[in-house]
């Protein structure tokens, strides 16, 4: 009986060390390139949010960092520990007149995009005029209505 208690002991401590292996180390070498990241953010870096967010990095603190959403530039603080993963790193520091030149890109085809609209509306105004036709029909429905008067 000694030798079979000894054997169980021994299957246990050896499962335990698989169990390390296999689980617990991969977990905390994950655990700690996710830190190195979250750490090593730096403005201009494009990152996704545990929530899902797309953001882009425009200053960093110690345990925060203010990220831009959007395409109305709306920029907020968060914590570090928020975001999932780095998309894109930046080029550090922006230059001035690189987001000036992009600003003018953006109205340029925001612009574009405002002129485009009015022809979508011409398009469309077709099918307005359906309903005009219709009301014709229910007009001559009415007729035999006043004539039985």
């Amino acid at each position: 009986m000694g030798g079979s208690g000894m054997m169980s002991i021994l299957v246990l401590v050896l499962l335990l060390v698989v169990m390390y292996f296999l689980m617990i180390r991969p977990q905390k070498k994950r655990e700690k390139e996710t830190n190195a990241m979250r750490a090593s953010l730096d403005v201009g870096d494009e990152i996704i949010t545990i929530g899902g967010i797309c953001a882009k990095v425009v200053k960093t603190k110690e345990e925060s960092i203010v990220v831009q959403v959007g395409a109305d530039k709306v920029k907020f603080e968060m914590m570090r520990w928020s975001v999932s993963k780095v998309v894109k790193k930046g080029s550090g520091h922006v230059a001035k007149s690189s987001v000036d030149d992009f600003d003018e890109v953006a109205d340029a085809e925001e612009k574009e995009v405002i002129k485009s609209k009015p022809k979508r509306m011409k398009k469309a105004a077709p099918v307005e005029d359906a309903p005009a036709e219709v009301a014709p029909a229910e007009e001559v429905s009415e007729e035999p209505a006043e004539s039985k008067e």
